[in-house]
């Protein structure tokens, strides 16, 4: 349950005038009993602590119930707070114990008429804190599975979730159990580096570097100047950096008044600037890259020596006679070498894989290093061991493996070099997002009129609200705001992937990261820093890429047995053929001239052990889903996290709202027939003046049709309207220019006594019969005109349910606005099945009716009243969410109010598992195939032998192959039928 709920009126798409006004605020009714003075209970207040109840209210229909229940629980002495959701039938309430109680408040809500019940499980919700921990070390999903296990065991720890494709962890924990040192500890202790991304507090926070400083006295001084500014909450001093980190809320003060603050301290001699960024994701990935190409650069500056020595030169007659000279006994030259130029490439390039198996070992599971350290050091210290022999005996003849350890870890590291350079592209897209904030932003100071005194360009960082930014024609928007002046056409794309520039005005918002094309806009910041929503959606792609698919448990539960069952096999391998060779099972012509039957059993022991490989099944889920919700970002579509793609690959039962999701939500008037002679702007002037008192969504449709008859569109002036009165669910009246003015619907006119005649009734039933909205108007009780009030369908609805069926998706609409409007847009779209007057309960229990039936349902609406549903759904998709993004209820976000964006995040679900699907069968098949062929079975009756160095480069090779596979998913095209679609979305507006 959200902390904070929203008083929302009733909508019914039948009545007219009815009241939606917000939830209205009382006067602070008294929170003591009489006797009790205000300083006492100031005071007992303050040494109790206030608790929180959560009640079911049944029987509310509309704001005035709500507003009924919220003052009747405020004159209760020690209330707090009181907000009531007559959508949702909940009240919650802040109280102090000590003044009142549950039963006490409960009982007053049914005083007033409505039944009222404890909801017990959710008073004491849990605090829960997501803190974001980047780790370095892990290199399968052996990995992950240590270090998830490690943290899932901490008491306080409610959610753990480790990515191996993004190398970070996500834990929600409990502030008041432990804090987040605690956690890195823990990740830290199972032999992974841990470093902080961030602890997801609810405040904005700054680094800033100041210069100018020499004594400790110094810096305590600033610490104390900033401490003392409003709204900051915490201040973390790094004298060795010079660095300032502060903490604050974002409303009340920001980074421009940090500055000045430190720069007017100690008479100006301080300087400060914001900390230069560095340690992000992206930098961690440069220098991961930078580090595995120097390790493969300098393992190649030692094995192709070895490499030459073993393979080329032995058959140069000169080099081989100079290679096979005898240096101690049976020692040569080239054994000598081999053994030299080895070593570097086995202890200190190879030191990664020695450390990572021992740390993995430590936590008693076995990871990719492992193998590759035992395959290793079986071919390097039976090397050593027939190289010692050689030096100690004068008939052993030697045989070293050198070449293969060293080319096996070369061919390791080239894999994993291609391997971090392939996964760093799978972020591309959250790169992008970030990258798209400008650096500068220019700033104006306005005098009281709204003049311009002076202009400033600024760090994009330093921008505060309520700023007032200057945009210039080809310039990125710098902050989310509105417009103020000016007017221009702004391109959305790289945020809602909306091709088409929208068109700005004063009034309009805009979104940070966006670009202006042609004029020059003043806006003022509203959200800033991390509340942006460009910060939301990067969070929103970066939990995503987090959040693991169920299909990823399949990969997860292989992984804890598979290293265990290679070793095995590995060593079951090299024993069958020794044997075998011991016996003498097979023929001797089959062993190589340079060989034993030990060295070649040991050779297909070690074969096994470095093919096999864990990483490709550990990466097939997590890299396709990064390039596929990376790939819906770019596109508008916000896909939470792997449950939400496997879920949405399945979806054949499609569930729609109709306002805002099928219609547009704006109503608008579509018709106007006068009775009477009459000029229509005066006609108009007369109705907009009585109607622009109103909240309506139908009355604000009247009035914004209104000023298009006007001299001023955009600041029109009304005639003064006199003794106006709202008739809830009827209409208005109101005296102008001395003429009676009453619009409304056809039962406020009879109440009224005005006279309908024929034609009015007939215009009336055809406007019904078209799925609009019939408004009567009487000008001193004389019916003069009517008006047609519709909601436009979308321009593409009609061939998006068509689109849907043809991918086998059944569309239902369920609407809470009434039969006649709901049948007839159904009709008009394609839609068979239809259920109206649905409250939002009521979409929740059919959503739930087709799942019992088996079916995967996905419900489509606008995120507001369709909560119930949206979470009730396989797959909720919120659309038309613009920058408000941070929908809890959703799965899917769709940034554009396009209903084509729901086929685009069907098709992409379905691309992105089918590459899943892809990258399972390779991975499996790889594995299959290339044990039985690494372990000899086709040496009999082939002679064909894998060296374990090529199956080392095939190991490589395998988790190369499954990323790039998944990077293919970056050339997605939305299906092609949508591109025709947006044409004609053109053509109709």
């Amino acid at each position: 349950m959200a902390s904070k709920l929203f008083s929302l009126a009733c909508i019914r798409g039948e009545s007219y005038g009815h009241d939606l006004s917000p939830r209205p605020h009382y006067p602070s009714m008294p929170k003591y009993p009489k006797g009790v003075s205000s300083s006492d209970e100031e005071k007992k207040m303050e040494e109790g602590t206030e608790s929180k109840a959560l009640f079911s209210v049944i029987g509310m229909t509309c704001s005035a119930c709500a507003g009924s229940v919220e003052k009747a629980v405020k004159r209760l002495p020690g209330i707090k707070e009181a907000v009531v959701d007559v959508m949702n039938d909940r009240a919650q309430v802040l109280f102090y114990p000590s003044f009142v109680n549950e039963e006490t408040i409960r009982e007053t809500i049914e005083d007033v008429g409505f039944q009222a019940t404890l909801i017990e499980e959710e008073i004491n919700e849990k605090s829960t804190q997501i803190c974001r921990i980047r780790i370095r070390g892990m290199t399968c999903t052996s990995c992950s599975t240590t270090v998830e296990s490690a943290l899932q065991v901490i008491p306080g720890v409610q959610k753990a979730r480790v990515a191996l494709a993004t190398e970070e962890a996500e834990v929600h924990y409990d502030p008041k159990m432990l804090s987040y040192n605690q956690l890195l500890e823990a990740i830290e202790d199972t032999g992974f580096e841990a470093i902080l991304i961030s602890t997801g507090e609810d405040r904005s926070k700054i680094q800033l570097k100041v210069e100018g400083f020499r004594t400790d006295n110094s810096m305590r001084m600033i610490e104390r100047s900033l401490e003392a500014l409003p709204g900051v909450e915490d201040i973390d001093v790094d004298p060795e950096l010079n660095k300032f980190s502060l903490s604050y809320k974002a409303d009340i003060t920001g980074p421009r008044n940090f500055i000045q603050v430190i720069e007017s301290t100690g008479s100006g001699r301080f300087k400060a600037k914001i900390f230069p960024e560095g340690g992000g994701r992206n930098d961690h990935k440069k220098e991961e890259i930078k580090q595995y190409y120097r390790s493969f650069m300098w393992s190649l500056v030692f094995t192709i020596p070895v490499f030459l020595t073993s393979m080329v030169f032995m058959y140069i007659p000169g080099i081989k006679h100079g290679l096979d000279t005898k240096v101690v006994n049976m020692l040569t030259i080239g054994e000598l070498l081999r053994w030299i130029l080895a070593t570097p490439v086995q202890f200190i390039i190879g030191r990664r894989f020695y450390t990572g198996s021992y740390k993995s070992l430590c936590h008693g599971s076995a990871n990719m290093d492992v193998l590759i350290a035992l395959g290793t050091n079986a071919a390097y210290f039976y090397s050593v061991y027939s190289v010692l022999r050689a030096a100690t005996s004068p008939h052993f003849k030697s045989t070293d493996f050198f070449e293969t350890s060293a080319m096996l870890i070369s061919f390791i590291l080239l894999g994993k070099y291609l391997e971090v350079l392939a996964k760093g592209k799978t972020s591309e897209a959250i790169a992008k997002l970030m990258n798209l904030t400008p650096d500068t932003a220019m700033v104006l100071t306005l005098d009281n009129g709204g003049n311009v005194i002076s202009e400033e360009e600024i760090d994009s960082r330093l921008i505060q609200k309520n700023d007032v930014i200057k945009i210039i024609p080809g310039a990125k928007v710098a902050s989310d705001g509105f417009v103020i002046w000016g007017q221009s056409h702004v391109n959305e794309s790289m945020i809602t992937g909306e091709a088409r520039p929208v068109a700005k005005r004063k009034g309009d918002t805009v979104i940070g990261g966006t670009v202006n094309e042609n004029g020059v806009l003043h806006i003022k910041a509203t959200r800033v820093g991390s509340e942006s929503a460009l910060s939301q959606i990067v969070r929103l792609v970066e939990s995503a890429q987090m959040a693991k698919a169920p299909v990823q448990k399949f990969a997860d539960r292989i992984s804890k047995y598979f290293v265990p069952m290679v070793i095995v096999f590995s060593f079951t391998t090299w024993l069958a053929w020794f044997l075998a060779g011991k016996l003498n099972r097979y023929p001797k012509s089959w062993i190589p001239s340079s060989m034993d039957s030990f060295q070649l059993a040991l050779q297909f022991g070690i074969s096994v052990m470095v093919i096999a490989c864990p990483c490709a099944l550990g990466l097939a889920t997590p890299t396709a889903v990064m390039v596929g919700t990376g790939v819906g970002a770019s596109q508008g579509v916000l896909i939470k996290g792997g449950q939400a793609l496997e879920s949405t690959h399945k979806v054949n039962y499609i569930v729609f709202d109709k306002t805002g999701t099928l219609t547009i939500g704006k109503p608008l008037v579509v018709s106007t027939r006068l009775l009477k002679n009459m000029v229509l702007r005066e006609f108009y002037e007369l109705i907009a003046a009585a109607e622009v008192n109103s909240e309506h969504p139908l009355a604000k449709a009247v009035v914004e049709y209104a000023k298009k008859f006007g001299e001023d569109e955009e600041n029109p002036v009304w005639p003064e309207a006199r003794d106006f009165q709202s008739i809830t669910g009827h209409g208005v009246k109101a005296i102008v220019r001395n003429k009676e003015i009453i619009v409304g619907n056809k039962s406020l006119m009879l109440d009224q006594n005005i006279e309908i005649p024929i034609d009015a009734e007939e215009m009336l039933a055809e406007t019904e019969g078209l799925a609009q909205t019939g408004i009567l108007v009487s000008i001193d009780r004389e019916l003069t005109g009517v008006l047609a009030i519709s909601d436009p369908l979308k321009p593409s609805a009609r061939e998006v349910i068509s689109v849907l069926k043809s991918m086998k998706v059944t569309s239902i609409m369920v609407t809470g606005d009434n039969w006649g409007t709901a049948n007839s847009i159904a009709k008009e779209v394609g839609i068979d099945r239809v259920f109206a007057e649905a409250k939002p309960e009521d979409k929740a229990k059919k959503v739930k009716e087709l799942q019992a039936l088996g079916y995967t349902v996905a419900m489509v609406g606008d995120g507001i009243n369709d909560s119930p549903a949206l979470v009730a759904a396989d797959v909720g998709m919120a659309i038309g969410a613009g920058t408000d993004i941070a929908i809890e209820a959703a799965d899917i976000v769709l940034m554009k109010s396009n209903l084509e964006d729901v086929i685009t995040a069907i098709d992409l679900s379905r691309r992105t598992f089918s590459r899943i699907r892809l990258n399972y069968i390779w991975a499996l098949g790889y594995n299959v195939l290339g044990i039985p062929i690494a372990a000899g079975v086709l040496f009999p009756s082939t002679g064909f032998r894998l060296p374990p160095w090529i199956a080392g480069a095939a190991m490589a090779a395998s988790s190369v192959s499954v990323v790039c596979c998944s990077l293919l998913l970056k050339y997605y095209k939305r299906p092609k039928v949508l591109e025709t679609l947006e044409i004609r979305g053109i053509t109709v507006e």
